[in-house]
């Protein structure tokens, strides 16, 4: 099991809980479907994948958790369709206006009816818990759905002392120098061929390069020109590749080849063992890039 993206966090004081109390905090809200009348409902899970009833996965120091979302789905297209309709009947049949007030009562009402028959969405979202590196790391696409974890992790443990880390140098202004000058690339990071490029003078003006040369005449003509890279694909040391955002959110984290062929010939062929194996592995491979990202950034700001 390896994590698709990353958004990662500092601790600001020492993760106290160990593995048994983080395990008591999460049995208390474990993952339950939501009734017949509830829209949506916020649980912790097993993050084995069902190989281990545990709800948290524990090896060498790191800990992995596993939350999971259920959302009913109800289309606004149906709830609107079906309260015009009840609207016009009460309008028809009463000869009187209805007005907002009871048109958002009739919309509950509504809502209330549909929902035992409505879909169901689910979403699982991972955490791993590095104590001893001082990480918190969530593999989330966006900062809501991390915050969203976070949010319910804290209320669980009474509080989770964690911020986004800063650096001293603009992420965007650094992988700009990067594509203009290959003196200033860090050696364990290679330029692959995917960018975006932000024009910070025009609202909402965007380059996207995919399977492009960046260190072409063209590109350096944009940066030249004022725009600054907003995503960078590169390769970490020939093990993982991802793109790194501006905000340092780093997504489509994929193993290298070299990297994925050891560990295909290394896995236990016991499904339990093999998951462990490859969490280690992605722990350990984790909390080695970080500090070399953040290094490449003019290393971690010291906050007041």
């Amino acid at each position: 099991m390896w994590f698709k993206n990353a958004i990662f966090y500092r601790f600001s004081q020492p993760f106290e809980h160990t593995v048994e109390t983080l395990e008591a905090k999460l049995e208390d809200k474990a993952f339950t479907p939501c009734s017949s009348q509830e829209l949506s409902r916020f649980g912790w899970i097993s993050p084995s994948h069902g190989l281990s009833d545990m709800l948290v996965h524990a090896g060498q120091g790191f800990m992995l958790i596993a939350a999971q979302k259920e959302e009913k789905i109800l289309p606004s297209s149906v709830i609107k369709q079906k309260l015009e309709a009840k609207v016009k009947q009460i309008e028809h049949e009463q000869a009187r206006k209805v007005y907002r007030k009871e048109r958002d009562q009739l919309k509950d009402e509504i809502v209330i009816d549909l929902l035992p028959r409505a879909f169901s969405k689910f979403q699982t979202t991972h955490a791993l818990i590095a104590p001893q590196q001082g990480l918190l790391i969530v593999d989330a696409s966006s900062h809501k759905r991390a915050e969203e974890l976070l949010s319910h992790l804290r209320t669980e443990l009474g509080s989770l002392p964690v911020v986004l880390p800063d650096v001293n140098h603009s992420p965007s202004a650094i992988m700009s120098q990067w594509l203009e000058s290959a003196d200033t690339r860090p050696q364990d990071f290679v330029i692959l061929d995917e960018c975006e490029l932000r024009d910070t003078s025009v609202e909402n003006g965007v380059i996207r390069c995919k399977g492009q040369d960046l260190e072409s005449d063209e590109i350096r003509q944009h940066l030249e020109a004022g725009k600054r890279i907003a995503k960078l694909a590169v390769d970490w040391q020939e093990s993982l590749n991802f793109i790194i955002q501006e905000d340092l959110c780093l997504k489509r984290l994929k193993l290298s080849d070299s990297l994925k062929e050891k560990l295909d010939q290394d896995s236990p062929e016991e499904a339990m063992e093999r998951f462990d194996s490859e969490f280690i592995a992605m722990s350990l491979e984790l909390t080695r890039l970080i500090p070399m990202l953040l290094e490449a950034f003019g290393g971690e700001a010291v906050r007041p």
